[in-house]
């Protein structure tokens, strides 16, 4: 079994790399201002590539920072639906997952 620290601090380092990211997309983004046409038309297609990398982003923050109100709350390793023990090979898979594999189905 993991301990919860550990655990803790690996959500803490995914969120760390995940906030990073967010800002280098947001700066990539910003940083689009071509006057040619052909290179605009190219730019607004990896502007769509990044802006879905940062909902992505987003989505997995949200999720991770869940699971560390859970971890101050007591309640990290318990699924929020049924209130069993989430299974560690899922937690390994999905650390900031709020359901056991049955209520995730």
């Amino acid at each position: 079994m993991i301990p919860i620290s550990t655990r803790k601090a690996q959500l803490e380092s995914r969120l760390a790399d995940l906030k990073s990211r967010m800002a280098g997309i947001e700066t990539e983004l910003d940083s689009h201002q071509s006057a040619d046409w052909e290179e605009l038309a190219t730019e607004r297609e990896t502007d769509e590539v990044l802006e879905g990398m940062g909902i992505s982003a987003q989505q997995e923050i949200r999720k991770i920072e869940a699971a560390l109100a859970r971890i101050e709350a007591g309640e990290y390793g318990f699924c929020a639906k049924c209130g069993k023990e989430i299974g560690e090979e899922r937690l390994n898979v999905v650390p900031f997952t709020p359901f056991c594999r049955s209520c995730a189905a």
